[in-house]
This record gives structure tokens, C-alpha cells and sequence, in this order.
């Protein structure tokens, strides 16, 4: 009979012949899908706001129809990606853009304001803004908010100046793509000079979706309200001396234009700590393969605690990558230019919508989004966040920095696709990188035939290309 120590011996030396041999660098079996593979199905925009012999239509790849009743056909034609969504577009996102010329406005002898807020935006719950105009000399009445102020020139030049509460003085020029930012609660005026004969435009950004222009504290509003023998018990002055306090707020007025030199307006010399305007016109964008970037936030402008933006220009076929903010909204605000953004809101729920000049986009932290430029010219946007701090998560970082054979498992890509994902932020990339040659791939031919027959499926005119989107 054998002994328990042989018939061990004899197990284990059982086992190492029928096991084979284990190596770290053998491969698992290729893995099955589980579920069908994304489509390949092209979902360029169907046309464009420049189609202009274009009628557009709700279809795209077989699915859809015409349109039998009445039709806005300018407003379908800045929106094609709403009339005939991607076929990626899925499930319910709630409605993230909102032209500044839906907005009403506000005319006032001198100049007018119109702007976003949550009841415009429900979703836009962090960020609301105001576009404003001044012609030359005209002045925004001396005023304060419950919110902070930060912003954008669009054009001109403005005299800003405030008084802080323990009683420092700023006073200085902006011009265009400059910025300037108030807290909460600090007064300030506005004044546009004349170095052009139009004046200033600009946009105004605050720290709450909910801010309303109308809830404004105005200077000459609180004194038509206020005794007069209160006031001139205040100022010690006769009562007399303030016969002429308008009865109501005048928001905006003509007034004479300020002296071209700042010193020479200033009651005293600045004497705050740190400066409220930052030149962003003076900073160099940072370059990238698709465009240039220009981050502002509390670490170069030490001022606005509670706003941070970026400035981007993106030419023409490139993109803002895909990337997402982890703890707060993007409030955007595109310049010139044209673009389409999707945001995937998790849960398969991805939406898709189109801006020009003037447009804006809210976007809630974590959803994942790009912008691309859509059109023929460059696409300037801003990039703003409540956040004395900008940040953002990059997706080709992500995936760049993560175990290969992870990133594997989960896209099915090869290791040379893998080693070409920037390990660092692209920020904005350029158009697709060339295919091989054709001739050298078979299934590449193939497929690339199935995708343009897919194209000229849904495109009345001409097959859609990346560069013109929908031209022919």
C-alpha cells in the first residue's frame, strides 16, 4: 500500500503535468462581444445655416419624413442637428442651448440689455449673464448686486471703478477681450469712452442662476425712495441741493464721455490690493493641434474667486476635445463662429445642438461633451465656470495614463491605437489624422464604400464631407 506522503506526491506531480505552462505574458482569449458594436453609420450635420438653397428636412439614414405643414425654414437651418439628430442622440436631456436673440431686451436712451437666466435655462441653475451696450459716453447707473460681477468686452472700451468696503479705490480702462470682476455686494460704475464713435458692448456673467438685471441695486433708485431730509441730514447739506434726483432709476443715460487718461479720474490713486480688470487681450494663447486656449481664473487673476473661464479659438474641422468638469457647469458663450456640441448625461441619454454668434450653452458638471467647429471660418467661445478654479478631465489623458490592456478590454482597440492618446491635454485637437492608403486595406475599402452610400442616402445635394458639413 502506498503512504499517505506518496499518494501526495503523486497528486501534485499529477497536476504540474496536466496543467500548462503559466506565463504573465500569455493573452486571454479575444473577448466576444456581448453586444452589437457601435455603429460606423457617418453623422455629420445635414446642412448648415449657409444652405441656402436648402430645404431642410427630418431624416437621416432611411428614418423620417418630410415636413407637410408649415415650416421655419431660417431657424431649422441654424439647427439641423435638432430637426435630424445623430443617430447617437438618445433618451431625454433637457434643452442646454439659448440664443442671447431670444432674450427680451431692454432699450434705454443710451443703450439696451437683455439677458439669460433660469427661466430661460431651467437647467442653468449656477451662472446667468447679461449682454450690454453703451453708446459712447453713456453710463450704466452707479449700482451693486447680491451676486459678483465678472466680465467678457466684446468691443470698445469701458471706465470701470469701485470702492470696497473697507474704502480702497480702483478706477482703469478695459478694452476688448478684457475682463474685469466686482464681488458680491461691492458698488461700481460703468462708463463707455469714445475711443470709437459706437461705444462698448460686453458681457456681464454672474454667480447665480438666478440674478434678474431688474433686481438690481440702483443709486438713483434708493435715493427716490428715501426722505429727502434723510438725505440731506446724510450728506450734512441742504435739502435743496438734491432738487434733481430723477423719481426713478434710469439704469442707462447719455452722459459726456470720461478724460481719455484714467489718472486723470481718479479722486484718489488706486490703492486696493489687488487689481479688479485683467488684460486676457495681452495673454498669449497657448497653441494646441486644433486651435489656442487662454485659462483665467483666480490663480492669475486673483481677484475673481468665483468665476473662472477659458478663452478658445478652434479653426476650422478641429475640436474641443472630449472632456467633462468634475464639480461644476460650463456656462459657454460662442463669439463668431459656428458649432455643435453633444453632451452625454450617462444612462445611454445624449443630446445634440448647434450655435452661431451670440449663442449659449449650459453644460452640468460631469456631463461628458466636445464642441467642433462646423463652419468655414474660426470659432471663438468662452468656457465659464463658478469656480475660483478652472478644471476640466480629459478623455484621451484618461484613457492615455490607464492600464493598456484595461482600456483594451473595454474598446477593442489595438496597441497602436492606444499609444497614439495624448498622455497629456490636448485641449483642442485638428481634424482626423489621414487614413492609409486605401489600396491597402481591403476591409478599410469596403467600408468606406458602405459609409458613403450612407451618406448619399440622406443627402439631397452633394455627399457630406467634414470640411463645409452639407455645401455642395
Amino acid at each position: 500500500m502506498y503512504s499517505w506522503s506518496a499518494l501526495s506526491t503523486l497528486a501534485i506531480l499529477s497536476t504540474a503535468l496536466a496543467a500548462p505552462p503559466s506565463s504573465e505574458t500569455s493573452s486571454a482569449p479575444a473577448p466576444s462581444p456581448t453586444v452589437p458594436y457601435a455603429s460606423n453609420d457617418p453623422n455629420y450635420p445635414r446642412w448648415n445655416p449657409r444652405s441656402n438653397d436648402t430645404v431642410p428636412e427630418p431624416s437621416r439614414g432611411g428614418l423620417g419624413a418630410t415636413i407637410l405643414g408649415p415650416q421655419n425654414r431660417l431657424l431649422d437651418l441654424q439647427n439641423p442637428d435638432a430637426l435630424a439628430p445623430p443617430t447617437t442622440d438618445n433618451g431625454d436631456v433637457p434643452n442646454f442651448k439659448w440664443p442671447f436673440s431670444l432674450s427680451h431686451n431692454q432699450l434705454y436712451t443710451g443703450g439696451w440689455a437683455r439677458g439669460q437666466n433660469v427661466k430661460d435655462v431651467p437647467s442653468a441653475t449656477d451662472i446667468a449673464a447679461v449682454n450690454m451696450r453703451l453708446e459712447a459716453g453713456a453710463i450704466r447707473e452707479m449700482h451693486w448686486h447680491i451676486d459678483a460681477e465678472w466680465a467678457y468686452m466684446l468691443d470698445g472700451h469701458v471706465r470701470v471703478s469701485t470702492v470696497t468696503p473697507d474704502g480702497k479705490v480702483y478706477l482703469a480702462d478695459v478694452g476688448r477681450g478684457d475682463l474685469w470682476y466686482f464681488p458680491a455686494g461691492y458698488p461700481h460704475s460703468i462708463q463707455a469712452k469714445n475711443t470709437t464713435k459706437e461705444g462698448a458692448e460686453f458681457l456681464l456673467v454672474f454667480d447665480s442662476g438666478s440674478f434678474s438685471e431688474d433686481s438690481t441695486f440702483l443709486l438713483i433708485d434708493w435715493l427716490a425712495h428715501v426722505p429727502k431730509e434723510v438725505i440731506a441730514k446724510n450728506f450734512q447739506v441742504d435739502s435743496s441741493a438734491f432738487d434733481h434726483i430723477p423719481s426713478r432709476g434710469l439704469f442707462i443715460f447719455p452722459s459726456d464721455p470720461p478724460p481719455p487718461n484714467a489718472t486723470d479720474d481718479r479722486v484718489v490713486p488706486n490703492d486696493t490690493p489687488v487689481n479688479y480688470t485683467f488684460p486676457l487681450s495681452q495673454v498669449n494663447g497657448t497653441k494646441s493641434a486644433g486651435g489656442t486656449y487662454k485659462v483665467v481664473d483666480s490663480t492669475t487673476f486673483t481677484a475673481s474667486t468665483t468665476i473662472s473661464a477659458v478663452e478658445i479659438t478652434v479653426e476650422v474641422n478641429g475640436t474641443r476635445e472630449l472632456h467633462w468638469h468634475p464639480t461644476e457647469p460650463e456656462w459657454t458663450y460662442f463669439i463668431c463662429g459656428e458649432a455643435r456640441i453633444s453632451v452625454y448625461a450617462s444612462s445611454s441619454n445624449a443630446r445634440t445642438s448647434d450655435f452661431q454668434a451670440g449663442d449659449i450653452a449650459y453644460i452640468p458638471p460631469t456631463f461628458g461633451h466636445y464642441v467642433e467647429n462646423t463652419g468655414n471660418t474660426t470659432l471663438r467661445f468662452l468656457e465659464i465656470f463658478k469656480s475660483g478654479l478652472y478644471r476640466d478631465v480629459s478623455l484621451s489623458q484618461w484613457l492615455a495614463l490607464t492600464p493598456p490592456e484595461h482600456v483594451k478590454a473595454h474598446l477593442g482597440v489595438d496597441d497602436a491605437t492606444i499609444a497614439k492618446f495624448s498622455r497629456d491635454k490636448q485641449v483642442v485637437v485638428g481634424p482626423a489624422q489621414p487614413a492609409p492608403t486605401y489600396a491597402k486595406s481591403q476591409s478599410l475599402k469596403s467600408q468606406l464604400h458602405t459609409e458613403t452610400d450612407s451618406l448619399d442616402a440622406y443627402s439631397p445635394h452633394a455627399r457630406i464631407l467634414p470640411r463645409g458639413f452639407g455645401e455642395e
